[in-house]
């Protein structure tokens, strides 16, 4: 039977490694790439998933933003963080603490987000074993895991590097490595490399 994650994509989860990217609207804006521009960039590669995250823009054009990639795009299309915006996309991501703001109780804080996302994509990140473990009795569909390596973009202190691939191992759901991601970097035991401004440097 397939998961509610192959569902979405199309396709069953076999390979390792497929391409997961950032859509940092405001990294966008600061390198002066419209979103036509951006969606030209998507075409050189494979992209599986698309998460897209905003922390300047009021809702109406976010609206408006998610409308247009959506309309432009034949993946599943993730917000960060911003749950008022689920009926622009087709899942939603959350930080260790954005959950724990739903409710103190990862499991309830789960029921509480499937009563408004309902069957759509759910996605957390995590950054140790605990978490992870924490992550497996969970009814999401993916974790975020990471940082991998160190970025220009975050002031990340926990690097997991050469870890990263005994921590995805033990996760039961599939795993997007996060943080100083490259399109081909070859992971172990990750399902999606989740790549943001590397592709945009690539150009």
């Amino acid at each position: 039977m397939s998961s509610n994650l192959e569902k979405a994509l199309g396709f069953n989860l076999k390979a390792f490694n497929y391409l997961y990217v950032l859509c940092d609207y405001e990294s966008l804006l600061k390198r002066d790439i419209s979103l036509n521009k951006f969606l030209e960039i998507l075409k050189k590669y494979d992209v599986k998933i698309l998460q897209y995250r905003d922390k300047i823009s009021d809702l109406d054009i976010q609206k408006q933003n998610l409308d247009f990639l959506r309309k432009n795009l034949n993946i599943p299309i993730i917000i960060n963080d911003k749950i008022e915006l689920i009926d622009y996309a087709d899942g939603l991501h959350l930080g260790q603490e954005d959950f724990s703001k739903v409710h103190t109780d990862k499991k309830i804080a789960v029921k509480l987000l499937r009563a408004k996302i309902k069957d759509k994509l759910l996605g957390l990140s995590t950054h140790n074993e605990i978490e992870i473990l924490e992550a497996n009795s969970l009814k999401i569909d993916m974790i975020g895991l990471g940082a991998y390596r160190p970025t220009n973009t975050k002031d990340i202190s926990n690097i997991l590097e050469d870890k990263l691939p005994y921590l995805a191992k033990i996760s039961k759901h599939p795993v997007c490595a996060i943080g100083g991601v490259r399109v081909d970097d070859v992971i172990e035991n990750v399902h999606f490399n989740t790549v943001g401004s590397a592709i945009l440097n690539e150009d």
